[in-house]
């Protein structure tokens, strides 16, 4: 493993494990236990306990359940930071760590986004029944706790805190899911049906099984021998070679080639649709610019929303992914600013309380249903609900002379979708481990090719805001018979604008393209991700694509502008845009350069809030 992807690696682990700003000195106020707890089948899992040495009173115990590990191990071994925030940390609370089972060193057998079993019987299990196994064990045996516990997790342990409300114990009071994986895919490695070539590296971090307990990683991120990630993966070519860097050892890997289609194996793995019935409060927090995990947070809340009567609060920010755990004074992703402090009051003002008023009983419940960030006029909204009442559709349609309209016209725009030279989906040239920064990057490049076709309002003369869900119906033809479609929502800023302090040194503010948000759809499954089909050559063809929510105002003097595009690499493979089975295990020569249309009755619809 050379030096750059060793220092990848360890700035991955150190991320998950100390997100937030040490301000608290933790071996000063602390004691550290480590034990193995038995689940109902045998196997022993392996628990760090952070308990306050303030024995005069009980306290609550926050738990974060993790594959990324419970480092450093040893209870002479201390954290740097613990718990959500270093504000829950200060004012004391039983914080406790765990690696689930079949990572680090608990025992068991891993199986990547393990599916939940509702009708368990007997001594099976599954991360529900070993988080309850753990409370179970926690509320009896730790001292000095109160007996409620809240959940908590970013990413990965953001999924294990959503299945946590499904284990049932009656200690459990409060989780936070935050930028939780909903479903494989539909976050991370899948969107729409199309595979995010830009995670293929993290593979082996979840891919490789390990034969015993473990302080050590027994997996390797692999040396691709160059700081240029598109250069790479055209070189490369068909997925399929990219069996030289994973063999079968790699089960991961082996999951993504054999499951193309969303199948059984995919189905039984989704989260979303088993938020039914919950009891503890939950509060479920996301980055509008996360390129991670968006379905997950918003489909959670929605699911949860719609079947059970829990207490359900949504917390979107303008954060990319986990940025919320951190206490950057000035909170921007890539070229754009939005406020100081932004990470920091949510960790003090909304996290902090969400927490003590379930777990401790203080202060009061002032959360709205759903407080999201608007990221034109970069301010918080409350809102009594998610979608927000009082919307309207705004639709508009991709006219031709490069307008977006009211009103359909007839006709259409064509482009060659050159299959060796796709639309890059970053100007930056990296390696990028989860990328980030390009969820609010400058769409110039992109607007200024032949391939990618643009539509757009006039100046706008007053503020439109724009909140909620997104639908685009693209009717499209193609000379071959498999396409991706990619729409992107962009915020163009006006001539006279300033730049921020983070702008790139060869970017200007001025006509800045703003991305707000983007989605990919792989067109063989526009009857169904399970129901894969070819395209008729040169027929007009419907394709919908739903893109995650957003809330943004494009402020008068900018204008709204629409992208489409059928490459965004190496973010998305390649479709060959030639049909075949499965695009894992394609050849070269299926690979086929196509030329596409897209008709000017084709719209997008969008949730409009009056100003």
């Amino acid at each position: 493993m050379n030096q750059r992807f060793r220092l990848l690696l360890t700035s991955l682990i150190v991320f998950f494990v100390q997100l937030a700003v040490a301000q608290v000195n933790v071996e000063e106020k602390y004691n550290k236990k480590e034990v193995q707890i038995e689940m109902r089948d045998g196997v022993k899992l392996h628990t760090t306990i952070y308990s306050p040495k303030d024995t005069s009173k009980s306290y609550p115990i926050l738990f974060q359940r993790t594959p990324y590990s419970c480092r450093p191990y040893g209870e002479d071994q201390f954290r740097k930071s613990i718990g959500p925030n270093p504000y829950l940390a200060e004012e004391g609370n039983i914080i406790v760590y765990q690696d689930v089972r079949g990572r680090w060193m608990s025992e068991g057998t891993y199986d990547n986004m393990r599916a939940f079993n509702p009708n368990k019987k007997g001594k099976e299990t599954d991360e529900a029944s070993d988080t309850y196994d753990t409370i179970e064990w926690l509320v009896n045996n730790v001292q000095n706790n109160n007996g409620n516990v809240g959940t908590w997790g970013i990413s990965y342990p953001g999924h294990y805190a959503a299945f946590s409300v499904l284990s049932g114990h009656p200690a459990l009071k409060a989780a936070s899911p935050q930028a939780p994986i909903g479903d494989f895919y539909f976050d991370d490695f899948h969107h729409n049906g199309a595979y995010l070539l830009s995670y293929w590296i993290a593979t082996s971090l979840f891919g490789y099984e390990k034969s015993a307990p473990t302080n050590q990683p027994w997996y390797s991120i692999p040396d691709i021998g160059t700081k240029d990630a598109y250069q790479f993966f055209l070189d490369v070519g068909p997925l399929s070679n990219l069996d030289h860097y994973y063999g079968e050892d790699n089960v991961f890997w082996q999951q993504l080639k054999d499951h193309p289609d969303y199948d059984e194996f995919w189905q039984s793995r989704g989260l979303v649709q088993h938020m039914k019935n919950v009891e503890p409060a939950v509060m479920t927090v996301g980055g509008l610019f996360d390129a991670e995990d968006l379905y997950g947070p918003f489909n959670i809340y929605k699911s949860l929303e719609k079947n059970s009567n829990n207490h359900n609060t949504l917390v979107f920010g303008p954060w990319s992914h986990g940025d919320w755990a951190r206490q950057s004074k000035r909170q921007a992703v890539g070229n754009i600013y939005f406020g100081d402090d932004i990470s920091k009051n949510y960790q003090k003002d909304i996290e902090t309380p969400f927490f003590n008023y379930f777990l401790k009983g203080e202060g009061k419940n002032n959360l709205p249903e759903a407080y999201v960030f608007d990221t034109g006029k970069k301010e918080w909204n409350s809102y009594e609900q998610w979608p927000p009442k009082a919307i309207e559709k705004e639709s508009f349609y991709l006219n031709a002379n490069q307008t977006l309209s009211s009103t359909a016209t007839q006709g259409f725009d064509e482009f060659v979708s050159d299959i060796n030279k796709p639309v890059p989906f970053t100007e930056d040239i990296k390696v990028t481990f989860t990328p980030r920064k390009f969820m609010t990057d400058d769409q110039r490049f992109a607007a200024r090719r032949p391939d990618v076709m643009i539509y757009e309002t006039e100046v706008l003369e007053e503020d439109l805001k724009l909140s909620g869900e997104i639908l685009a119906q693209l009717k499209v033809a193609t000379t071959g018979t498999d396409a991706d479609w990619i729409v992107k929502v962009v915020d163009v800023h006006p001539h006279e604008a300033e730049n921020t302090g983070e702008m790139q040194d060869h970017l200007q503010m001025s006509n800045y393209h703003m991305m707000v948000r983007s989605e990919v759809f792989r067109g063989r499954y526009r009857d169904g991700f399970d129901q894969p089909k070819a395209f008729e050559p040169n027929t007009k063809t419907e394709v919908d694509i739903i893109l995650q929510d957003i809330n943004h105002t494009f402020k008068k003097g900018h204008k709204l502008q629409i992208q489409v595009q059928s490459t965004m690499f190496p973010y998305i493979d390649r479709n060959p845009q030639n049909f075949v089975d499965n695009i894992f295990k394609a050849k070269a020569s299926d690979y086929q350069t196509q030329t596409h249309k897209i008709y000017h009755d084709s719209k997008i619809t969008f949730d409009k809030i009056s100003q």
